[in-house]
């Protein structure tokens, strides 16, 4: 019960301090996110939101990715990192798209997680920010700040997933997922967090700035 409240007071207190949290991948339909999403991988938003744009002009739909020249398209997402992989993910995403669901991307998280290069966390982010369906996506800020917080132990993105959301009213999810992605790249960084200017670190077991007694509580 006390990591419960925990867990919901890092939520409110985020939530105040990060009120414009949100998806910073650029995208305008379903498509274009679940594409952005899948270039996302080992690679940062920033750099994603450079190639996307070119890219959505030349293949606007699925049917384009389905039958994409690879070389064109590995071109094109090539500062993405691992082109050759994601290529190969966005040609056969476009084919699934096509053959099984009219070219449209599924709104349901079997749908989507059985579709060619698409894991639970891209589902929960195509499912949370384009069909307005409650996800917790569990990137690798958000795995890092949930531990460090002691709100969890796992390691296993699944397994985060499963503690956390089970601590947080459904509602939330999406956007306590932004809120602590937003606060993992802002300020509790990989290698120097910057306790001193975070607002959690009153309750943070990691915080060379908290109040260790309080983030026992």
């Amino acid at each position: 019960m006390a990591l419960t409240r925990r867990t919901r007071w890092v939520n409110r207190t985020l939530a105040q301090e990060y009120p414009d949290a949100h998806c910073e991948l650029d995208y305008s339909t379903p498509l274009e996110l679940l594409v952005a999403t899948v270039l996302s991988a080992q690679c940062t938003d920033k750099r994603v939101n450079q190639v996307t744009p070119e890219l959505f002009r030349e293949f606007p739909d699925a049917a384009a990715y389905a039958g994409a020249d690879r070389e064109r398209l590995e071109e094109l997402i090539r500062p993405t990192g691992f082109f050759r992989n994601k290529a190969s993910s966005l040609i056969g995403l476009g084919t699934a798209l096509c053959d099984e669901h009219g070219g449209e991307v599924p709104g349901t998280m079997p749908e989507l997680v059985a579709l060619p290069g698409v894991g639970r966390k891209t589902a929960n982010v195509v499912l949370g920010n384009a069909f307005n369906v409650p996800g917790f996506p569990v990137d690798t800020h958000v795995g890092r700040v949930v531990r460090r917080l002691g709100l969890t132990t796992q390691t296993d993105a699944v397994a985060v997933e499963r503690e956390i959301t089970a601590m947080v009213e459904k509602k939330e999810w999406t956007m306590f997922s932004h809120r602590l992605i937003f606060h993992g790249r802002r300020v509790c960084h990989s290698r120097r967090p910057d306790c001193a200017s975070c607002v959690l670190a009153p309750k943070c077991p990691s915080s060379e700035a908290g109040d260790q007694a309080g983030a026992r509580a």
